[in-house]
């Protein structure tokens, strides 16, 4: 009689894991479309929740290493695709999507962001007008948050050397896209705000790009840093038809660095023409008021004339003639001799003022914890924070080394 093989008989376990091994090797990487449904974030940062279409539901996790950088808030009822693998749970026997990448379906992952953190916000109260500052007319200190090398900063002082020069321009260079972008920003704006109290403004931009490329400005990280600013900020990204959140929290949106130049930057010859229309407007009220009284006088003489003999009243008209005449001289001469006696002071502070030394090459170092000025090396440290003013700007540097001995004796 012939032995029947016994069959093998599998543990949970073992079965589980020959499941486990087809599953992986079939479905090793699949794009799997459905709707988001029982969406839960654990207190340990992964993801769990199921997509579904109208017949099957299939469970799915998303970890905290890979949910870290997802741009969108995930949602009950949102159609998305995902990517992953299809594994078994061992513990529960389940299989379940292993999620690498999300997307939603139709409108792209980043305009969701930025619907999402729009309405957030918004709700908030960040974009309302009542909290919003004005923009100073002519500032004498502009701070800048661009990049270095990009055409914003360019543009900027552009503009700025063809309608005043004599403003001041002080750049806070950042990146401006790129991971690390949203948090250089964000420590510019705090640090003008606590190191350069006196600016007027601060232009936020950079140029044109894509969705992707503008992203640091719709970071919430810079909304918030705007919102917290104390000193007015012009927000100036991308091109006219780019909106970012930032533009929405900004104290004033300009459609261009040049334009936000141009807003807070007025033509030096526009200001003289208004202060010249001024003056004309003054001395034409001054002679008018004066022949009003002219009239008047005349009026009540004619009125009253006969109480006294004609030559009088000839001689009486002549005199405020006279006096009308002089008075008129006397307010043309002091107009000259104020717009006179301006002018030299303006030439003589000019003369003595530091930034006339500025101009012939020279340059002021202050220490940058106290403003104070440093005549002597002995009062830095290495590591130290200096500001050194130049004709045009400032400049912020960090001590590398102190040389005490005096060079000049060499």
């Amino acid at each position: 009689m012939q032995t029947k093989e016994k069959e093998h008989i599998y543990t949970v376990s073992e079965l589980t894991r020959n499941i486990r091994a087809i599953l992986e090797g079939t479905f090793s990487s699949v794009w799997v479309e459905g709707e988001i449904s029982n969406f839960t974030k654990h207190q340990s940062g992964h993801m769990y929740f199921s997509i579904k279409d109208r017949d099957s539901v299939l469970s799915c996790v998303l970890f905290r290493r890979v949910n870290a950088g997802l741009k969108f808030e995930i949602k009950d009822g949102m159609k998305v695709l995902c990517f992953g693998k299809i594994s078994i749970y061992d513990k529960r026997g389940q299989y379940q999507l292993y999620v690498e990448k999300i997307e939603p379906k139709g409108i792209g992952a980043l305009q969701i962001a930025f619907e999402q953190l729009k309405e957030k916000l918004r709700k908030e109260g960040l974009f309302d007008e009542s909290r919003k500052k004005g923009v100073p007319f002519l500032p004498q200190k502009v701070g800048v948050i661009t990049s270095p090398t990009g055409a914003a900063i360019r543009d900027i002082l552009n503009v700025a050397r063809r309608r005043f020069s004599n403003i001041e321009i002080i750049l806070n260079p950042v990146r401006v896209q790129g991971d690390t972008a949203k948090d250089e920003i964000a420590e510019a704006l705090d640090f003008f705000n606590r190191s350069f109290k006196s600016l007027d403004v601060i232009i936020l931009g950079r140029g044109g790009g894509s969705l992707e490329d503008l992203w640091p400005f719709n970071e919430e990280t810079v909304a918030r840093a705007i919102c917290r600013s104390k000193i007015p900020v012009i927000s100036a990204v991308g091109h006219e038809v780019d909106w970012t959140i930032s533009d929405f929290v900004a104290d004033f949106r300009a459609p261009t660095p040049s334009a936000a130049a141009e807003l807070v930057i007025p033509k030096k010859e526009d200001l003289v023409s208004l202060v010249k229309g001024l003056h004309e407007r003054m001395r034409s009220s001054l002679l008018s008021k004066l022949q009003f009284a002219e009239e008047t006088v005349k009026t009540l003489m004619a009125r009253y004339a006969f109480k006294q003999p004609f030559d009088m009243i000839i001689q009486r008209e002549q005199e405020l003639d006279d006096i009308i005449k002089e008075l008129s001289l006397k307010e043309e001469s002091l107009v000259r001799l104020k717009e006179e006696s301006f002018n030299m002071l303006t030439a003589k502070l000019h003369a003595l003022s530091p930034l006339g030394v500025l101009k012939r090459g020279y340059s002021i170092t202050l220490r940058e914890k106290d403003g104070k000025l440093i005549k002597d090396s002995s009062v830095v440290r290495k590591k130290d924070l200096i500001k050194t003013k130049l004709a045009k700007g400032e400049v912020v540097s960090r001590v590398e080394d102190v040389v005490t001995e005096d060079l000049w004796q060499r």
